[in-house]
């Protein structure tokens, strides 16, 4: 397809997500309303923005950036650290911090993320420091068609054995859709019809702010998210969050700190205005980043590719798949993406070995923070299907500049 075509292309697939764009708009307005509201009932001040080192006993901005991520998700209590180094570290001390030798975990969206399994301890040689090798159980459920097994979960959590039920909202490295908030509400009531005392958790990365409702708004008890990821808006530098019922929220502050300590200490190490200011942003990157998914879907499908979800398809995450059916192809995609990317756009992506992964994996982001998935970028396993997952796009401009760039590299 050379330049003049695909241009022509362009201009008749935007035509037709303009129904779609505008339905994102409209949620982007509800939750920006949610933080503005937010940030002016928790009284945030100019002194708030300071940072602290050493200890960072009792800060001020630190414990002003908790409350207002509690407001947000309207939680007892949040925790919103610079010391959680990844969605997948946060997860770990989540789940580190609620249970204990011979408790069990249930999974009930069937295999979690990659590197979630290494921190469980799944496949033929666990960590020696994985749950499991500390005792802690772990069975899963699958799901029916995209849909939760309402009734073998209901069956299963008769036992009264499970201490603690995780969901996971993205699609991870799978071929199944990610839940909706409707999914998950209905879920748990679900669960609470049989059992009123497990913990739910719900990992909840790339999904904030997609939807109008976030997981504890429809009772889930715990939720955990990279700032990498969403809320952080291209803007936070590290960081991951917890929020939740406030028992639960000082166990998992204990895990990452010390017993006893909790949240008392913890410097916010000059994140503060970062972290504020990417929530900030976040609804309005959210946006954009559904946006160039919503073209790259389209587009990609008019070219003849399967891509999940379609562009007229309700979305619970920033996630796009698409299935490009060679090994080939999918590196190129990723390579494409790179060059349109404002940093490291010469370098080419390569597969390779990565820790918490048993296949190689290609990674393309050219992003201003090293791993920023709320920054336009695209990897995948080197396996087959060969599906590449694409996410994110500070903007829809430069989204939809890297995913022709990626095209034009395919064809």
């Amino acid at each position: 397809m050379d330049k003049e075509q695909l241009q022509k292309l362009v201009e008749k697939v935007e035509k037709e997500i303009q129904t779609q764009f505008k339905q994102t708009e409209k949620i982007c307005e509800i939750n920006s309303n949610k933080v503005i509201k937010a940030f002016q009932n928790c009284n945030l001040q100019e002194m708030h923005l300071q940072s602290s080192t050493g200890y960072g006993i009792d800060e001020s901005g630190r414990n002003k950036i908790e409350e207002i991520y509690a407001q947000v998700f309207q939680a007892e209590d949040a925790l919103v650290r610079s010391q959680f180094i990844s969605g997948t570290h946060a997860l770990a001390i989540c789940l580190s911090a609620l249970l204990r030798p011979n408790e069990k975990m249930l999974s009930i969206t069937g295999e979690p993320y990659d590197t979630l399994q290494t921190v469980i301890g799944l496949g033929e040689k666990p960590s020696p420091s994985s749950l499991k090798a500390y005792g802690i159980q772990y069975e899963q459920i699958e799901l029916l068609e995209n849909e939760f097994d309402i009734s073998a979960i209901q069956n299963r959590l008769k036992q009264n054995d499970v201490k603690l039920v995780e969901i996971q909202k993205s699609r991870g490295y799978s071929t199944r859709k990610s839940l909706t908030i409707s999914q998950i509400e209905t879920v748990i009531k679900k669960i609470r019809e049989v059992d009123t005392q497990v913990i739910i958790m719900v990992d909840n990365c790339y999904g904030e702010f997609v939807e109008d409702k976030e997981p504890i708004e429809v009772g889930a008890d715990i939720c955990v998210g990279s700032l990498m990821k969403n809320l952080g808006a291209g803007i936070a530098t590290s960081g991951a969050y917890i929020v939740g019922k406030k028992d639960l929220v000082e166990l998992c502050a204990e895990r990452l700190t010390a017993p006893g300590i909790g949240k008392e200490i913890g410097p916010s190490l000059g994140q503060n205005t970062n972290f504020l200011k990417g929530l900030f942003f976040a609804p309005q990157v959210v946006s954009n980043s559904i946006k160039t998914a919503i073209f790259a879907s389209k587009i990609l499908e008019e070219l003849g590719y399967k891509v999940e979800p379609k562009y007229n398809e309700p979305r619970a995450d920033i996630v796009q798949t698409i299935h490009l059916g060679s090994k080939e192809k999918l590196i190129k995609f990723c390579q494409g993406i790179q060059k349109g990317s404002p940093i490291d756009s010469q370098v080419i992506p390569e597969p390779a070995d990565m820790g918490g992964y048993d296949d190689k994996v290609i990674m393309a982001a050219g992003t201003f923070t090293e791993g920023s998935t709320i920054e336009l970028s695209c990897d995948g396993p080197i396996r087959e299907p060969y599906i590449a997952y694409m996410q994110g796009g500070l903007t829809y401009e430069y989204g939809k500049y890297g995913i022709l760039k990626a095209i034009e590299e395919m064809e």
